[in-house]
């Protein structure tokens, strides 16, 4: 019969533009970032898996993202196992400038010099805070540098006006969820840059057991980052963690590092938490053990910059409970906003 073979070609030029059709929606998809079809995706080249799709925090055409959970997937992914890498000179003077250019309003000129050394700057609407706010993310540009690379993310305020202060973040999952307090904070207050750490502090580089410890190595993008923030005179707040044993009587130690600009900043700091609740070991006051923060490198920096820095550690009671978390927030912000008025 000659209708048979006439059938099953139309049928066959159906399935072609049904596969066709597929291929191009295929294409458009992967242009606009969003998974689809196919396979599991290959692991990181060292072994690392990515946290399941349906848990990322990835953001969505429009850019937009839950901002918490972003930074706290991130975080979730430094292991003591990982992998970190010294960056050269010329590795971190271009992401420093690449921060400078962005602060200063330049964002082509911040792009040019970010992506010489592999990083790039995204434009995310946090569609977590209620409020839909904008923020800068300077980051790895691709996840496979992230993780071999490990130098960490820098998250700044575009709610409007200019940079006013730094939160500082350098050990995320070593000192467990200390992150969470500078997503708080830069969520909080405006005028804010956070700078946070990209590696476990005992990640391996190759290069001696505490090349990854970016609160007291030099040669890391994150001193290189709050070095220029301090340069342009901006306050930093560095916040730790430490086991409720080390200090069992306080849940807060306040420190205005190794300089005295931070001193007032310091006392004000205190005051807040006292005022939720929290007890403080004031550094000025009393001997607070090893947790008083006078050897920290972006502490010294400052302090010699005669620019404001404080040190703050978190006790794991804290930083446990997401009501006491909400109230250290509360202490930080206030502080930043005295330093937001009037610059």
């Amino acid at each position: 019969m000659t209708t048979q073979p006439a059938t099953r070609s139309a049928a066959r030029t159906a399935r072609t533009a049904r596969t066709v059709l597929s291929c191009v929606l295929l294409g458009v998809l992967a242009l606009a970032g969003t998974t689809g079809c196919g396979g599991p995706a290959a692991a990181p080249a060292d072994g690392r898996e990515d946290a399941p799709a349906a848990r990322k925090a990835a953001p969505d055409a429009a850019g937009a993202v839950d901002l918490g959970r972003r930074i706290t997937d991130y975080a979730a992914g430094m292991t003591a196992d990982g992998s970190y890498r010294v960056p050269t000179e010329r590795e971190r003077r271009a992401i420093a400038d690449g921060v400078r250019a962005l602060l200063d309003g330049d964002r082509a000129a911040a792009t040019r010099r970010l992506s010489g050394v592999g990083y790039a700057v995204r434009t995310l609407v946090d569609s977590g805070s209620g409020a839909g706010a904008r923020y800068a993310e300077i980051a790895d540009a691709t996840r496979e540098g992230e993780v071999r690379r490990g130098w960490g993310r820098i998250y700044a305020d575009l709610r409007g006006g200019p940079a006013r202060w730094q939160v500082q973040v350098p050990h995320p999952s070593a000192d467990q969820r200390t992150e969470q307090l500078g997503i708080g904070l830069l969520r909080g207050a405006p005028g804010g840059v956070l700078v946070l750490a990209g590696a476990h502090r005992a990640a391996d580089s190759g290069a001696g057991p505490d090349a990854a410890d970016v609160a007291h190595r030099r040669d890391s993008v994150f001193a290189a980052v709050s070095d220029a923030l301090a340069d342009r005179r901006l306050p930093a707040v560095q916040v730790h963690g430490f086991a409720d044993s080390s200090l069992p009587d306080y849940d807060v130690v306040v420190s205005p590092g190794s300089g005295e600009a931070g001193l007032p900043s310091a006392r004000r700091l205190a005051a807040a938490y006292r005022a939720q609740g929290m007890r403080v070991c004031e550094v000025w006051e009393r001997y607070c053990g090893r947790l008083e923060g006078r050897t920290n490198v972006e502490g010294e920096y400052a302090g010699e910059a005669g620019v404001p820095f404080v040190h703050v550690e978190h006790n794991r009671r804290v930083r446990d409970d997401d009501g006491l978390v909400a109230k250290a927030v509360r202490a930080l912000v206030e502080t930043a906003k005295t330093w937001g008025a009037g610059r």
